[in-house]
């Protein structure tokens, strides 16, 4: 008895020992297929699938007519968040995509959902697009951040690295409250879930892109890292396979960032290194519409034909050989109604009275009511930036606009001060959610900007407001004076205290007749105060070491 006692352990033991060793040798298994996140970066969680069905459009509900519908299958980098909208001060290229295309010929629907791999998309949310897709739409396929980990716990969401047609048997772990459970599934390779996007958007009569994954904020030396050798090569791979039309998404926006720089770069991004701020998912959006006009695949011409606002947007401009621009930025002070001479005038209009025209070209860029952060969100400032040439200036004065409400009212303000910071806000006018900085943050991004470019930045000070006390024009240098003087020192640019030497002429003139300098109230210029001002840029360029005074008038 006990011989059989000790016959039957001995046969448990080893068939423990046995399934152990099969276990162990599964699991190494596995880690050879899966992807390691180099980066370290996780991703978002994927939200629950009944939060993203009542979030997110149902998939071709946006189609018009007979129009086809242009679908974005893709992670957080296309869609940020189950809303997409920004809330957390991170935005996926996929919200923007529309700006590039033609609403009367194609709509645009953002599929995408954070924290979604290939798999997990094509498992989860893939079905009802497929189910939506009707013959001449199409399919954009940018996905593999989170094609990485384990195959079978956490979030078990990993594909087995390469194209390969190899699968692997896999039992998920899924836990619910106190209960586990263990679900069967079928793991494919990275590339056999692009081709069976591919094959199921083809069946539909639909037509497929790939496209390659968003940067990281991560670099090799002087390089911004690429994906060329796994994520970006496979999806390159099968493109090739299966004939269809490839966009490298990743090198488009990667050679950009290398050309902005590490510093610049770090504001395309917010929270972490893979979620790109407002700024780099815009840039990505941009990359992939022109990575689609830029492609020679024959079937795309379709797709193309849609695109819509590819180019760079720029100041019009007429430039002579020899002759910089003087590209001028600000608010009403520098440009305003400027035809009616009892009427309010902006100093930039009278710009020619003190810059000589047959040795520079003069750009008034200015708009009324703007402040720094609202020129930057309507892309004015991207006109300047897209035009400046190497040897070009660009005259930056702000400042009128640029106190008061953050999020309400006239939603222009920007946080106090220059230090290096930002808030998300809430607008109070439509909901949308923004992130603001302070407005010494948006004087040195402009000023970084003009320098890439190889332009001069010159920084002018705001002009003074008719405001009185004890018989002299109030100043603004405990505010205003004090974050130029900051923002000097923080970049090294040059400063033309207009705001000073036009307070100075007008403390010598006396309150009374200042009224003459000001049209309607206390801070808009008449014919005569926006002539006060340009005289005063003339002497403060005068006074100064900059090469701009070169190109003065001289006086008579």
């Amino acid at each position: 008895m006990k011989y059989k006692q000790w016959n039957c352990f001995y046969i448990f033991l080893l068939s423990v020992i046995c399934w152990s060793s099969n276990a162990n040798a599964q699991s190494e298994r596995q880690k050879a297929m899966y992807m390691e996140d180099v980066d370290k970066v996780n991703d978002l969680t994927l939200d629950s699938l009944e939060k993203v069905r009542q979030s997110r459009v149902a998939p071709g509900s946006t189609r018009r007519g007979d129009h086809p519908v242009l679908f974005l299958v893709g992670n957080s980098t296309m869609r940020n968040g189950t809303l997409g909208n920004g809330n957390n001060g991170q935005w996926g290229w996929g919200y923007f995509a529309e700006d590039f295309f033609n609403k009367e010929k194609i709509t645009v629907e953002n599929q995408a959902l954070g924290g979604t791999s290939s798999r997990t998309f094509y498992r989860n949310l893939w079905p009802s697009i497929r189910k939506a897709l009707r013959p001449g739409d199409w399919v954009i396929i940018s996905i593999g951040h989170n094609d990485n980990g384990p195959f079978d716990t956490g979030r078990a969401r990993a594909s087995i690295k390469g194209i390969g047609i190899d699968s692997l048997e896999v039992r998920v772990q899924e836990i619910h409250g106190c209960d586990t459970t263990y679900r069967p599934e079928t793991v494919y390779s990275y590339g056999g879930y692009l081709r069976r996007y591919i094959w199921e958007t083809r069946a539909a009569g639909a037509h497929p892109v790939l496209m390659s994954l968003t940067p990281r904020n991560a670099w090799e030396g002087d390089k911004v890292q690429r994906v060329d050798k796994t994520f970006g090569l496979w999806a390159r791979q099968v493109a090739e396979e299966q004939d269809v039309p490839f966009v490298d998404l990743n090198e488009l926006s990667a050679s950009k960032l290398e050309l902005f720089g590490k510093e610049k770069m770090n504001y395309h991004f917010f929270g972490d290194k893979i979620h790109t701020s407002k700024f780099g998912a815009e840039l990505n959006a941009r990359s992939a519409a022109e990575g689609i006009a830029s492609c020679h695949h024959p079937k795309i011409a379709f797709l193309q034909d849609c695109l819509k606002d590819v180019d760079l947007p720029t100041v019009e401009v007429k430039r002579e050989d020899g002759k910089p621009v003087v590209f001028i930025t600000g608010d009403s002070t520098v440009k305003n109604e400027d035809n009616d001479k009892d009427g309010m005038w902006g100093w930039g209009a009278l710009a020619h009275e003190i810059f000589d025209a047959e040795k520079i070209t003069i750009a008034n860029c200015a708009k009324a009511g703007r402040s720094c952060r609202t020129f930057l969100n309507e892309k004015r400032w991207d006109r300047v930036y897209n035009s400046v040439q190497p040897g070009d200036y660009v005259l930056i004065q702000f400042g009128h606009n640029d106190v008061g409400a953050i999020d309400s009212l006239k939603e222009r303000a920007a946080i106090r001060g220059t230090a290096d910071t930002c808030h998300v806000y809430k607008l109070k006018s439509n909901g949308k959610y923004e992130v603001v900085y302070s407005f010494g943050w948006y004087l040195r991004k402009f000023i970084q900007d003009v320098r890439e470019k190889g332009g001069i930045p010159i920084l002018l000070s705001l002009t003074p407001r008719n405001i009185w006390k004890g018989g002299k024009i109030e100043r603004r240098n405990d505010t205003y004076g004090k974050w130029y003087r900051e923002v000097v020192e923080q970049t090294g640019v040059e400063l033309i205290d207009v705001h000073n030497l036009t307070a100075d002429s007008y403390d010598r003139l006396g309150e009374k007749k200042v009224r003459a300098y000001f049209c309607h109230d206390h801070t808009h210029s008449s014919l005569k105060g926006a002539r006060m001002n340009a005289q005063s840029v003339r002497s403060g360029l005068l006074k100064s070491e900059s090469s701009l005074k070169g190109f003065l008038k001289k006086s008579k």
